[in-house]
């Protein structure tokens, strides 16, 4: 009954349902768009939100509980990047480009997907630790450059040169807003919570609606690119964020997480990024083919997540942690 109450919690959240509201509005041809530039708005909260309420509960954290998450987190990143262009290259059999492309945003994590996954989890009533944001920053570049790394090397040359790239990457909104709501929360601790709370703490879920409608309505435009992908990459968009998924959860026991932390650390090991990684990709790997590697985040894996992937991996973290 836990799994089947799990599946009707996530399928009844707003936020699945205003992605779906938003597929269902683009399949019927509606006229139903958001106005230029809302969505970057509405990505400048979710990101900067994210980041402050993270760095404040960084800030009391000690060194003793973050070391051995943060460790977890830097191998998960840098491993998943490998073993999906290697899949996607030996089995898969495409060019390095597209490999890399693909690769770069499933090492990477989705910030939308990581907070829905929150939403769930209060929703579920179950606990996680309050530094969780901290390690969804530390994984957000480093597996985009190890794919871009195999592009540049073992490719015909993708000749966008490196700075231009970590330039992107690094100074790019995703990371400034994050790292740099992280630096804020943390300096200003429990008194600045406190002043910036009403807008960046109970308006969150209404926002994250808000944008999971807009998300709907992308993804549905991106559905009649689904036959593009094949079925080798289909599979893929499923499969390898659920081993993802349960190699992290069993991490997460190892490094002291609780059950609720090792359910957001599988999350966002599942996850696929399409707001940081895709503008790296464009840039660096033109050649790659946007219809395998946004379609296959966006309009695959990233529905399968907020939906059946994250009632999944509460279950599979109960499980590993004895059904406690």
């Amino acid at each position: 009954m836990d799994i089947l109450n799990s599946f009707l919690s996530s399928f009844t959240t707003p936020m699945f349902l205003a992605f779906a509201l938003g597929i269902f509005a683009t399949r019927i041809k509606s006229d139903l768009k958001f106005p230029e530039g809302m969505y970057i708005g509405l990505t400048v909260y979710l990101l900067f939100g994210i980041g402050l309420k993270g760095g404040y509960k960084l800030s009391k954290a000690t060194f003793g509980e973050l070391y051995l998450p943060i460790l977890v987190a830097v191998i998960m990143c840098i491993a998943i990047p490998i073993w999906s262009y290697y899949l996607l290259k030996k089995i898969g059999k495409f060019d390095v480009a597209n490999s890399a492309a693909i690769a770069a945003h499933y090492g990477s994590v989705s910030a939308v997907t990581f907070s829905e996954c929150l939403a769930f989890m209060e929703l579920m009533q179950v606990p996680f630790e309050g530094f969780m944001p901290s390690l969804m920053a530390i994984m957000e570049v480093p597996a985009i450059l190890i794919a871009l790394f195999f592009a540049k090397t073992q490719g015909n040359g993708e000749k966008e040169p490196w700075g231009k790239v970590l330039h992107e990457l690094f100074a790019g909104k995703g990371t400034v807003l994050l790292v740099g709501g992280m630096v804020i929360g943390a300096i200003s601790g429990q008194k600045g919570f406190e002043a910036y709370a009403p807008l960046f703490d109970a308006p969150f879920r209404g926002i994250l609606v808000l944008f999971l409608l807009e998300v709907g309505l992308v993804t549905g435009r991106r559905l009649e690119d689904l036959k593009k992908l094949g079925p080798f990459l289909l599979f893929f968009a499923i499969a390898v964020p659920l081993f993802n998924a349960f190699i992290g959860i069993y991490l997460a026991k190892w490094a002291g997480l609780s059950l609720g932390g090792a359910t957001v650390f599988g999350t966002l090991c599942a996850s696929a990024s399409y707001i940081a990684a895709p503008t790296a990709v464009r840039l660096a790997i033109p050649s790659a083919n946007p219809s395998f590697y946004l379609t296959a985040s966006l309009a695959v894996t990233f529905p399968f997540n907020i939906s059946i992937g994250l009632p999944l991996y509460l279950e599979a973290a109960k499980y590993v942690y004895g059904g406690n």
